[in-house]
C-alpha cells in the first residue's frame, strides 16, 4: 500500500528523476489515494502530473485522451488489473509524445504472490509478472521482456530492475504481505522512452509499508529505483525517421 509514496523518498536521491523522467507535464494512470501529483514540489521540474483514476475511465482505453498528449505516464500497480495488458500498454504509449517517458511499476510473482493464484493479498489482481522465467508457477504470468518484445520498433527499453532491499525471506513461510510492513518495498519497474529511430529497433518508504513490484520506464521512456522489492525496466518509442 503507498507504493508511490514509498518510491518518491527513493527516486529523490536519482538524478533522471529530476531532469529526465518526470519533466514537463505527466499523467498518473491509477494514482488514486497516493498520487505522485502530491509531489511535484520535490521534482520541480515536473509541471503538472494528472491523476487518472476509475471515475474518469478505463485506463485499458484511456478513452478522451489525445494521442501524443504527455510527456511522462506514471503507472504505479495499475497494469496487473488491467484485462488486456498489451492493450493497455499500447494505449498508455498512444498518448506519450515523442521522447516522453512510462514509469511503470507492478508486483512480482515471487516476491509478492509467493506462488498463490489467484492473490491472496489483492483478489483483483487479474496478473503476475516476472522479468524472465521459462516457466512459472502462475496460470497468469508475464514475461516482462516478452511483454516488451511485443512492442518492438514501437519503444526502446532503457532499464529493466527488480527491487528488493528490506525484503525478508525469514518472513515467506508466514505469508506475510511484505508491503504492509513498515520497510519493504517488492517491485518490478520497467522504464521507457519514446524517440526517433537511428537504426535499432529495438522504491525505504515515507510511510510505513512495503514496496513489491515491477517498475519499467518506456521512451516514448520507462525507467527504475532503488529500496524496494521490484524489477525496473526502461523503454523509449521509436520514430520512423523522416
Amino acid at each position: 500500500m503507498w507504493e508511490q509514496s514509498k518510491a518518491a523518498k527513493r527516486r529523490f536521491g536519482i538524478a533522471a528523476f529530476h531532469n529526465r523522467y518526470f519533466v514537463g507535464h505527466g499523467i498518473d494512470v491509477g494514482g488514486k489515494p497516493d498520487p505522485l501529483g502530491q509531489y511535484s514540489g520535490i521534482f520541480p521540474q515536473m509541471l503538472s502530473a494528472r491523476t487518472w483514476d476509475m471515475e474518469d475511465g478505463d485506463a485499458q482505453y484511456m478513452a478522451g485522451i489525445a494521442d501524443n498528449q504527455y510527456d511522462f505516464l506514471h503507472a504505479s500497480h495499475c497494469l496487473e488489473h488491467m484485462v488486456e495488458v498489451r492493450e493497455a500498454l499500447a494505449n498508455w504509449l498512444r498518448i506519450i509524445k515523442p521522447g516522453g517517458f512510462l514509469i511503470i511499476t507492478v508486483p512480482d510473482e515471487d516476491l509478492y504472490e509467493m506462488g498463490h493464484w489467484p492473490s491472496r493479498f489483492n483478489p483483483d489482481h487479474k496478473w503476475t509478472f516476472t522479468i524472465m522465467k521459462q516457466e512459472s508457477w502462475s496460470p497468469k504470468s508475464i514475461n516482462v521482456l516478452d511483454l516488451l518484445r511485443d512492442f518492438s520498433g514501437q519503444l526502446e527499453v532503457e532499464k529493466v530492475e527488480l527491487l528488493r532491499d528490506f525484503y525478508r525471506d525469514a518472513w515467506r513461510a508466514d505469508n506475510i504481505d511484505q508491503t504492509r510492513t513498515r520497510w519493504q518495498s517488492v517491485l518490478s519497474r520497467l522504464s521507457s522512452a519514446r524517440r526517433t529511430r537511428r537504426g535499432l529497433n529495438f522504491f525505504h518508504s515515507l510511510i510505513p509499508g512495503r514496496q513489491i513490484q515491477f517498475f519499467f520506464f518506456i521512451y516514448y521512456q520507462a525507467n527504475t529505483n532503488k529500496h524496494s522489492l521490484a524489477v525496473k525496466i526502461i523503454l523509449s518509442p521509436v520514430l520512423e525517421e523522416k
